[in-house]
């Protein structure tokens, strides 16, 4: 098990031999189209893929049929970039793809551009990372937003970088936290239209396991002016248009003194927005300190969903999925919205599979609790979910009172889902076809005991020690499809190795996920049956995407082994231990006699 001191050292000397930044310029393109919020929200355009969750409400499905559960069994390899061996680490970025033309990140907070046919490289854009940043799960990023002539993504350093997309040139650079308090950003930015101040940039941050407090940006994207700020944490004041606005619920009600100040909640893995309640939704992190001891209370907005109205910063609705949050059930996993029918009507829904081990269905234009459902096995922190969609706490499974224990440590419990989630940043699916979710989950749990700690910035904010283990002894992931009118498992595809990668749902009734072992895979959307799968070579912790170029429809993903699993892991990391590096973007298709006799 590494520790927050070692991982620190690594990311350090990594980003110290690495901090020269390199521009390429290698043919890029003479010019590029604006891309319009009108361009990002057309979901029936299937020839580019304009945002993260390859449309606004992050349903990762494409309506195209080419490939399918037929032809599927003739998907090749097209082309393989490397990202460059001295940078391998953690690749978790889901694609842009534009006019044919791939925008991908990369770890240690690259950009590439890329030729969607062929693979070569227009160019590429390292970050001058400093030293001493403090990434806390691997030196990761989740991808990257595009509009106009700009592309813009987050730094290891706390930064957003906006770029032009045909040069790779930097048109403005901003800072969003101290990295030397523990602010990073990795998630990927979303694009936003509103009246009031025409399209925004959304961002969330990281940084809860050095205690700093959650906040959603939004930026003028042709400057990166801040327009508003909305903290994510009661008692924090947000702002608009550079002047305090309101506070981020009512303070006191449920932190006690300051403990708010340094209370984590951060929505390090991004938004999605739903074009039909004009709502952008987060999730929340977890509180700061791990110690629930410390905090005592609900603690909000930690380890929540949130609903922001994009025009002001407002936060209109909330919900807690693990109020007074003890385990590191962070809240951010994203929140899919979906038009559920159930009864008789039609539901504006949505749905998040959380980190605690629940999927929940949510009324998404008010935040009204609609069920909630086990999707690991063996939950043990709660024994069930009550009406109201509160936690009903098993008390001898939260981690018991340093100060009711014996050698400065509390009570020691076995947990279930482990603190890594019964799904973590990885996302699910929803398919349009089976009105089914695909949900890369995880079965393990944890020793987890509290210690004292006391807040210092810049260190480590945890109360905690812990160790993960498998719940199973065959299998740790597990692909699941979910009914979300029942909350029933429809079917499941175990994995020995833990699921980190996303997925994606196609009109050709496939499921494209990836695993650890470096395999891809597209299996029947209906029954869970393997139809095909290709060996990368190296971990896949990304997810996949799909486009149509030229009468011909390519699947490209991310890959290399990395992200949180190797260091925090614990008896699951050692278990893994093999698995290779790697770092390069793969592009299939289909197998060129049949796409010439599909002509």
């Amino acid at each position: 098990m590494l520790t927050f001191k070692t991982r620190k050292a690594i990311a350090a000397a990594g980003a110290s031999a690495l901090a020269l930044s390199a521009m390429m310029f290698l043919a890029a393109p003479t010019q590029a189209r604006d891309i319009t919020v009108q361009d990002i929200d057309n979901t029936k355009d299937t020839s580019d893929v304009l945002t993260w969750g390859m449309d606004a409400q992050g349903q990762r499905y494409s309506p195209l049929t080419q490939i399918n559960k037929e032809t599927v069994k003739d998907l090749v390899p097209a082309w393989s970039f490397s990202f460059g061996s001295e940078k391998q680490r953690g690749q978790e970025a889901q694609a842009i793809v534009a006019d044919g033309v791939i925008y991908v990140t990369g770890s240690y907070s690259r950009m590439f551009a890329l030729d969607a046919k062929s693979g070569r490289k227009l160019w590429e854009y390292d970050a001058r990372l400093p030293d001493g940043i403090m990434p806390c799960c691997d030196v990761i990023n989740r991808g990257a937003a595009i509009y106009k002539d700009k592309v813009y993504f987050g730094t290891l350093d706390s930064k957003i970088v906006a770029l032009n997309r045909t040069t790779g040139k930097v048109v403005w650079k901003k800072t969003f936290g101290d990295y030397k308090e523990g602010y990073s950003i990795t998630a990927a930015p979303i694009i936003v239209p509103t009246k009031s101040h025409g399209p925004l940039l959304l961002t969330g941050i990281a940084g809860d396991e050095f205690g700093t407090t959650g906040k959603v940006y939004a930026l003028n994207p042709d400057t990166g002016e801040s327009v508003w700020i909305r903290p994510t944490v009661e008692g924090m004041v947000g702002e608009l248009d550079g002047k305090p606005s309101t506070m981020t619920g009512k303070k006191d009600q449920t932190w006690s003194g300051d403990e708010y100040k340094y209370g984590g909640g951060s929505p390090w893995l991004g938004g999605l927005y739903d074009p039909e309640t004009h709502l952008a939704f987060f999730g929340t992190g977890n509180p700061a300190p791990w110690n629930s001891w410390e905090r005592p209370g609900d603690n909000k907005w930690t380890a929540a969903r949130i609903a922001i109205d994009p025009e002001n910063g407002e936060i209109k609705w909330g919900f807690q999925t693990t109020p007074h949050e003890g385990w590191d059930y962070d809240g951010v996993n994203e929140f899919v919205s979906f038009d559920m029918k159930k009864d008789g009507k039609t539901i504006k829904a949505g749905a998040t599979a959380d980190r605690n081990g629940f999927f929940y269905v949510l009324d998404r234009t008010n935040g009204k609790f609609i069920s909630a459902s086990p999707f690991v096995e063996k939950i043990n922190w709660a024994k069930g979910i009550d009406s109201h969609g509160r936690p009903i706490w098993d008390d001898a499974n939260r981690p018991g009172d340093p100060a009711k224990g014996t050698n400065g440590k509390g009570k020691e419990v076995f947990a279930i889902p482990g603190f890594l989630g019964g799904k973590n940043q990885m996302p699910m699916a929803y398919s349009q076809r089976t009105g089914l979710f695909y949900v890369p989950a995880n079965e393990w749990g944890m020793d987890i005991h509290n210690e004292p700690v006391t807040y210092k910035k810049g260190a480590a904010f945890l109360g905690a020690g812990f160790n993960i283990k498998p719940t199973f002894e065959d299998h740790i992931g597990a692909l699941k499809a979910i009914d979300p009118t029942t909350g029933k498992i429809v079917w499941q595809d175990n994995n020995v190795a833990p699921l980190w990668g996303g997925v994606m749902t196609t009109g050709g009734g496939l499921v494209f996920y990836g695993t650890p072992e470096g395999q891809l895979k597209a299996v029947d959307d209906k029954t869970g049956k393997e139809l095909w799968s290709f060996n990368v070579g190296t971990g896949i912790v990304a997810p996949p995407v799909t486009w149509m170029q030229d009468g011909e429809q390519y699947v490209g993903v991310a890959t290399g082994w990395g992200g949180a699993v190797p260091l925090w892991g614990g008896e699951v990391a050692k278990r893994i231990k093999n698995i290779s590096q790697g770092g390069s973007f793969w592009v299939f298709k289909l197998h060129k006699s049949w796409t010439a006799d599909a002509k």
